[in-house]
């Protein structure tokens, strides 16, 4: 296993490593289907988030995740999110030891966030997102996972799965 070393003055000692992958979905079942039968990765989670108007599904790929996200209705964030652009990509997260010590470094650096303080995310996990004009145009997510000792996959998910709709052109931020 190969073990990347940051150079000094970048991010590289922040980002853990990838947590998981977001992909916006209009048929849950079907996205399912794939990723676990022909992809061959097992499906460990799945939840309605009546308060971001999705429906989640996270799926194992090593020591990362698929997070699978298919909309309540139209006029939801993911919604939006695929009558605008598809569905595909809709957000990458990053594992950090310290969502709080990440966003001040982040911020120090000029990045521009979307989230000045962590909340709490899928499996009670800490976390923040990066606006996409700060990030490649890419919606960027830190995470911090649950303390030790939690099943990150038999636990109810604690708070909600952080979807939110970022209009990549403007700067308004519209929460999910």
């Amino acid at each position: 296993m190969a073990i990347r070393t940051g150079a000094e003055g970048t991010l590289a000692v922040v980002l853990r490593s990838i947590d998981h992958i977001g992909v916006a979905v209009a048929d849950l079942d079907a996205a399912i289907a794939i990723h676990r039968d022909t992809y061959g990765m097992p499906l460990v989670h799945r939840e309605t988030i009546e308060a971001q108007g999705v429906e989640a599904a996270l799926l194992d790929v090593g020591e990362s995740h698929v997070e699978l996200l298919a909309p309540l209705g139209d006029d939801t964030p993911v919604g939006r999110f695929l009558a605008k652009r598809g569905p595909g990509l809709h957000h990458v997260a990053y594992r950090v030891d310290d969502v709080a010590a990440a966003l001040d470094e982040l911020r120090a650096a000029g990045l521009r966030l979307i989230d000045d303080e962590p909340r709490t995310g899928i499996r009670g996990s800490q976390v923040a997102f990066l606006h996409p004009s700060s990030s490649g145009g890419v919606l960027t997510e830190l995470v911090q996972p649950a303390a030790e000792g939690r099943s990150p996959f038999n636990d109810a998910m604690d708070g909600v799965v952080p979807h939110q709709e970022v209009d990549r052109t403007e700067t308004e931020v519209t929460h999910g």
